[in-house]
């Protein structure tokens, strides 16, 4: 379970870039545009499958609610044949795992092609930082954030944002030319996905969840970043297991704070397979007869578990037309 959260930890990190025309004299935001789901990932300690369909299909998710149950039923039965890729009749820890893969890996081509074309219309082999600036942040002057207080409301800083695209760029920018390649650009927006760009990941999961600004995290920020329960509540066990993961295994030198190598650790962990996870995941939670693989009776028994996964891009694989 503690693996689970964490995959879903560094997606709810990814930044995904959009391309929405931006009001006059204000910047277009380069974030999702799909807001947070406040549903609780996990409650009582138990995996809440209602968490990832909201907080990952965004709009997608009216569409899929919009399905008769008959109709997602068939559409998940299609997956699950495309998934089963020796048609014995069994989805495999392997065959889910490679689904999986397949699936991360066309969103991310998916969301980068349509990004690159939006803001490189032209076509051309790199994109200057100067006109990514433009387009996306409008007369904004880099050199001049600290003044453009008319930027800023009560959710958004577009300061801060401009801040963390220049860092992102930076950093995804290999040859030091200040314009990136349909590769480099990749990786921007995908930085969780790019080996040198994992220190990046580091500093903005510090600065989101550092709420005093002091470069590292404290316990109460750590699980403030989480839960937020009322004065005078009692505490859920989940949160109070969360606790001694932070004091026994996050807080490797016991000051009570996580430092950059302790978070770097914690969300990008040398030896953590995201697919893998996510697969052992979803065979612990539909497989009852426990023989480690799934027929596709027990993968639509646990339908909800299933349409909130990587497994089906979130349940968007199944609001696909073109794809049934």
């Amino acid at each position: 379970m503690q693996e689970f959260m964490l995959l879903q930890i560094l997606i709810g990190f990814s930044v995904l870039a959009t391309a929405i025309p931006k009001p006059e004299g204000e910047p277009k935001p380069r974030i999702s545009d799909k807001e947070p789901s406040k549903t609780e990932h996990f409650v009582n300690s138990q995996h809440n499958p209602d968490y990832d369909h909201e907080a990952f299909l965004g709009e997608e998710a009216k569409t899929f609610d919009q399905l008769t149950p008959e109709e997602s039923t068939r559409r998940l039965g299609i997956i699950v044949d495309k998934i089963d890729k020796d048609k014995d009749g069994y989805v495999t820890g392997e065959e889910l795992k490679d689904w999986i893969l397949y699936t991360q890996q066309r969103y991310t081509r998916d969301n980068v092609e349509h990004q690159w074309k939006s803001h490189n219309p032209e076509g051309k082999q790199k994109l200057p930082w100067s006109e990514y600036l433009t387009m996306v942040y409008g007369d904004m002057n880099e050199h001049e954030t600290e003044n453009y207080e008319k930027f800023k409301d009560n959710s958004v800083s577009y300061v801060a944002m401009l801040k963390k695209d220049r860092r992102r760029w930076t950093a995804a920018d290999l040859d030091g030319d200040d314009a990136l390649t349909k590769e480099e650009f990749t990786a921007f927006l995908h930085a969780e996905e790019a080996e040198h760009m994992k220190d990046v990941v580091v500093l903005e999961t510090i600065e989101d969840i550092d709420k005093d600004g002091d470069g590292k995290i404290s316990i109460s920020e750590y699980i403030g970043d989480m839960y937020d329960g009322a004065e005078g509540e009692e505490e859920p066990e989940w949160v109070k297991n969360e606790k001694e993961q932070f004091s026994m295994y996050r807080d490797k030198d016991g000051d009570g704070f996580l430092n950059f190598d302790e978070v770097k650790t914690w969300i990008t962990p040398s030896d953590f397979d995201h697919a893998e996870a996510e697969s052992r995941h979803l065979i612990f939670e539909a497989d009852t007869d426990a023989d480690q693989k799934l027929t596709k009776e027990e993968i639509l028994e646990k339908y909800d578990i299933f349409v909130g996964s990587q497994a089906t891009d979130f349940g968007e694989a199944l609001a696909r037309h073109d794809e049934f």
